[in-house]
């Protein structure tokens, strides 16, 4: 008996073990990327059903047993070696006979695209597909994992010449604010009729396929961890490169790329307008212009109030100078006078002090430093070059809430939060911000909140049905809740009904008695400032000539003598064009450099009481720190800067005035004008298809034609609604070039003689 039994060890140590958990082997070190990877699948008839997957670290593999949903890794498999052959040779056009890039600058962003580093791709059928929604939430979740990751979408085996599959792509950018290049390609190299798949890769070799749209994403952060470290090898200093390349997952803000694909629309007012809420007893509504990063206070008759939010950021502060990435829905605390706003894109929760007027993060809770408030740090963080350390928080509470869009109140005063995907739900403590519970699943949520979300449904089906069809985004719903991903779409408002229209880029009313839908019509748009897209930094603005060959509608120059000069500025209006409103001073930004000094508000006062764009804020804010004196030494001058604006003779005059001294100077003047096409009640009837090529071209004065276009057009007849009613904005660049030689001398050869000037500048409006 001894004997057999130790014949038994000696055979057993020949034998590989299968034991339940983890199993460690010693082996050699991984000498391939996909060898790292591979999937090993278990020939036991014991362990019918189960999965392992093998992890390499260090010499040792780990083959872990799960009966969770399958997580697929393929051999690297000739239809994916031409995948990724293909797209490598595409990496130097934007457009070639079997394929077109969407999302992309041009061939030479060196930024998008990096040939020798660490590619992610998420690839198939991008479109017509239900899944979509999750992976494309784990895609740019990594995305702000690791910023320095080259990511691409890729959808195969669709005609590129098809201008509808096109336009839902650039749909489907737009609606998922996607900043990563989409690949378009006529073929289908995958073979996926209704699915897509992750590809991880490096050098365009050896590549690793993840089939399973539940995949855990710590195992593709796994993934990336070890190719970065064996790029890097294992020493200390690949580790601090591997920090490097996780960062704060807020400091991505400082960079913030956005969408170009759908930039055609960015000049619409609004720009995916995804949520409203109302506070019904102050007469106000918020709107989440999603797109344009800001919140949009008015009343009920469309007047514009107030906005919230400057540019895409992450920044706490004034309503001006606060930053937002794409906030979601909102909720109004009537007894704190709160505005809770989902931050989507920073996966955070905002809360506005609506009396203060000041923005604030309640979630995730960030340790904010104030005792480095040195000028140096002042400059550098307005300038976007700050490290935002002050920012930063856990990485787990980094993660913990993915991309959250819908929210609630619940009766015990909790924040109800639910991601997109219908997915997550959180709830969190409102008083501190803390995260109480999360749960996981759609048939769980409903059993928490369905009473609000059946609420919110009940609203829904209110709205005519034909509309209602329209926005309905089914890869966005979970199956039997079809208008689930309009939940926050929709609010009541005294005796109608306000919804968001994201397909006609406007806010709808219905009202609740007659069952009238109408347009809310916006008015005074100088409340919101002059865009920040359209605005050059600071080191462009004082190049020769306008960034990138960006358009410029008029420059130039004049020979002046030095001293006091007035400028007025007439812009003609196309016939077929009306200026919505009498242009207001807070929809004009303006620069002087060189030898002219800036140029003041009305009557001599630096500023005016009216709002201002925060470029031009920013601007003024930088000169008066770098320029200021002691008020004991300030010389008040006699010649004054004024601005005026007019509208008058279908024309818009501009005025104001600058000093200059000997040299040369220049005048930058920026106006946002907001316009709509004219109806003409005796012409005759004219298609949408033109009207929506006429915006098109107003909206893309260079002429640029091509995909951007026509996605444009094909977006703007989505909609059901006269596109005569779409409100548009146009912004104007003239630069004004002035050469001063010296100051005249008087008889007596010693004193110099101040002169004032006028000038007048016309521009017809080019679109």
């Amino acid at each position: 008996m001894s004997r057999r039994y130790q014949r038994f060890r000696q055979i057993s140590k020949l034998l590989p073990r299968i034991l339940p958990g983890n199993q460690l082997h010693k082996c050699r070190k991984a000498t391939s990327i996909h060898s790292a990877f591979s999937t090993i699948s278990v020939p036991n008839s014991d362990y019918d059903g189960m999965r392992s997957t093998l992890i390499l670290h260090r010499g040792f593999y780990s083959q872990r047993y799960s009966t969770i949903s399958e997580v697929s890794h393929e051999s690297n498999s000739p239809p994916v070696d031409d995948v990724l052959s293909f797209i490598k040779s595409t990496f130097n056009e934007l457009q070639g006979p079997n394929h077109c890039w969407l999302n992309k600058v041009d061939h030479r962003d060196k930024d998008c695209l990096n040939k020798d580093g660490i590619f992610l791709l998420i690839a198939g059928q991008l479109i017509n597909n239900s899944q979509i929604v999750f992976m494309i939430e784990k895609i740019k979740s990594i995305q702000q994992r690791f910023p320095q990751l080259c990511i691409v979408g890729f959808h195969c085996g669709s005609s590129i010449g098809s201008a509808d599959d096109r336009t839902r792509l650039v749909e489907l950018i737009m609606k998922e604010f996607l900043t990563f290049p989409v690949l378009l390609s006529s073929k289908n190299f995958l073979q996926m009729e209704n699915g897509a798949c992750y590809i991880l890769f490096k050098d365009f070799k050896n590549s690793v396929i993840y089939h399973d749209r539940d995949l855990d994403i710590e195992i593709l952060n796994k993934a990336i961890e070890e190719l970065h470290m064996q790029q890097n090898g294992y020493t200390n200093s690949g580790i601090s490169n591997l920090r490097d390349l996780k960062s704060s997952w807020v400091k991505q803000a400082e960079v913030t790329k956005e969408p170009c694909s759908s930039s055609f629309l960015q000049n619409l007012v609004l720009y995916f307008p995804g949520c409203v809420s109302a506070d019904e007893s102050g007469d106000r509504l918020f709107l989440s212009d999603s797109n344009h990063h800001r919140i949009i206070i008015f009343d009920g008759n469309g007047k514009i109030m107030d906005s919230i939010g400057s540019c895409p950021g992450f920044e706490d502060g004034e309503f001006e100078s606060a930053k937002l990435l794409r906030p979601a829905a909102s909720f109004y605390h009537n007894a704190e006078d709160c505005l809770y706003i989902v931050d989507a894109e920073n996966q955070a929760i905002r809360r506005a002090d609506m009396e203060r007027r000041v923005l604030e993060t309640l979630y995730p809770t960030c340790s904010i430093s104030k005792n480095n408030s040195s000028v140096w740090t002042w400059i550098v963080n307005k300038m976007g070059f700050g490290r935002n350390s002050d920012m930063k928080s856990k990485e787990f509470d980094s993660q913990l809430l993915m991309f959250p869009w819908h929210l609630f109140k619940s009766v015990d005063d909790s924040l109800l939060i639910i991601n997109r995907s219908f997915e997550s739900l959180w709830i969190m403590d409102l008083a501190s911000g803390k995260i109480k519970e999360i749960i996981r699943g759609f048939p769980k949520i409903l059993e928490t909140c369905g009473q609000l979300i059946t609420e919110k449904v009940s609203l829904l089906k209110q709205m005519p049905n034909d509309w209602l069809q329209q926005q309905i985004d089914a890869s966005c719903s979970p199956e039997g809740l079809p208008f689930a991903s309009l939940l926050s779409s929709v609010t009541t408002f005294q005796n109608h009904l306000i919804m968001c229209d994201t397909v006609a880029q406007r806010v709808v009313k219905l009202n609740r008695e007659s069952g009238i839908c109408s347009n809310i019509q916006f008015s005074n748009f100088g409340i919101l400032g002059f865009p920040y897209w359209s605005s050059f930094p600071l080191e462009r603005v004082c190049s020769e000539a306008p960034p990138d060959g960006g358009w410029m509608d008029h420059l130039q120059s004049f020979s002046l003598l030095p001293g006091r000069i007035d400028i007025r500025l007439n812009v003609d209006i196309p016939v077929d064009v009306d200026l919505v409103e009498p242009l207001q001073e807070g929809c004009i930004w303006r620069q002087a450099r060189g030898a002219a000094t800036e140029i003041l508000g009305r009557e001599g006062v630096v500023g005016t009481s009216e709002k201002v764009g925060v470029a031009q804020q920013w601007y003024d804010d930088l000169d008066n720190l770098a320029f200021s004196t002691p008020e004991s030494e300030m010389v008040k001058e006699d010649s004054c800067a004024s601005s005026d604006v007019k509208s008058e003779d279908k024309r818009v005059h501009i005025d104001c005035s600058v000093n200059t001294s000997p040299g040369t100077s220049e005048v930058i003047i920026y106006v946002a004008l907001y316009l709509k096409l004219r109806r003409d009640p005796d012409s005759q009837e004219v298609s949408q298809e033109k009207y929506a090529a006429r915006i098109a071209d107003i909206l893309n004065p260079a002429r640029k034609g091509g995909i951007g276009r026509d996605s444009c057009i094909q977006l703007l007849l989505k909609s059901n609604a006269d596109l005569r009613d779409l409100i548009f904005m146009r912004p104007l660049h003239v630069r004004i070039k002035m050469d001063c030689p010296d100051h005249p001398k008087s008889e007596n050869g010693k004193d110099i003689i101040l002169t004032n000037d006028s000038i007048e500048v016309n521009v017809m409006l080019q679109t």
